[in-house]
C-alpha cells in the first residue's frame, strides 16, 4: 500500500488541455499500480480537453467532486453535476468542457494499455 498526500502531487498541463491542472495522485512511477492511474483534475470555467479522436486504447472514468462539467462525444452531450460519473470506452472520442462560470474539480481514472 501506498498512501499519496495532495500536498505531494505535482500539477502539469495534459497534452491538449487549457484552463485547466491535472495532478497524477497514483501511477506506476507513484506508487507501483501497473494497470491503473488515477489524476485529480481541475478545470476553470471554459477550462477542456480537446476532442480526443478514437486513438486510445484504454478505459476511463470521469468521477465529477465539485461543479459540472460537459463530455461530447460523436453521438451524445452527457452533463456531469457533483457525484455524477461517465465510463469511456477503448477507442471512443471524447472532449471534455466546463461550460460553467464556476471551478469543477474531477477524479480520472484511466487503464494503462
Amino acid at each position: 500500500m501506498k498512501k499519496k498526500a495532495l500536498k505531494d502531487a505535482v500539477a502539469f498541463l495534459p497534452p491538449n488541455h487549457s484552463n485547466m491542472t491535472a495532478m497524477v495522485l497514483h501511477n506506476k512511477e507513484e506508487s507501483g499500480l501497473e494497470k491503473v492511474i488515477t489524476i485529480l483534475s481541475h478545470f476553470l470555467p471554459g477550462g477542456k480537453a480537446e476532442w480526443s479522436y478514437e486513438d486510445s486504447p484504454t478505459e476511463k472514468v470521469y468521477f465529477v467532486l465539485e461543479g459540472t462539467i460537459t463530455v461530447n462525444s460523436k453521438a451524445e452531450t452527457f452533463v456531469l453535476h457533483q457525484y455524477d460519473s461517465i465510463s469511456i470506452l477503448p477507442f471512443e472520442g471524447r472532449e471534455v468542457v466546463n461550460n460553467t462560470n464556476l471551478p469543477a474539480t474531477v477524479l480520472v481514472t484511466i487503464t494503462t494499455a
